[in-house]
């Protein structure tokens, strides 16, 4: 078993792995975003979860509104970018189907773990 109490620190943090799952938290400052026209995860679907806050995904283009309770999933090679549109932090939970990133937040290559 294992166990993270999420503190939704600032920026983006990898909570911890299981098998082939990845768990991470995110904050987002009002005004600000994560990603952009060229972020992709090329070997990993994310699912992302909004825990308080809003927002606005744009995947492959689509524009999508975000607010606390919403689920997305962005399918591996989407082009996607997540901006705060509100006045609070933006505080998501983000999973990782296979792994996306190293424990020091640094992406992984396409199919490595």
């Amino acid at each position: 078993m294992k166990h993270k109490r999420f503190r939704f620190g600032k920026g983006f943090r990898v909570a911890f792995e299981v098998r082939k799952v990845q768990a991470a938290e995110m904050v987002i400052a009002p005004g600000d975003r994560e990603g952009g026209p060229d972020n992709r995860h090329r070997g990993a679907d994310q699912w992302l979860y909004v825990v308080s806050g809003s927002g606005l995904a744009i995947v492959e283009g689509r524009r999508k509104a975000l607010k606390a309770g919403s689920l997305l999933v962005i399918e591996r090679g989407e082009r996607h970018e997540v901006r705060n549109t509100g006045r609070t932090l933006l505080k998501t939970v983000n999973f990782y189907y296979p792994p996306a990133y190293r424990h020091d937040e640094e992406p992984l290559p396409a199919g490595r773990k």
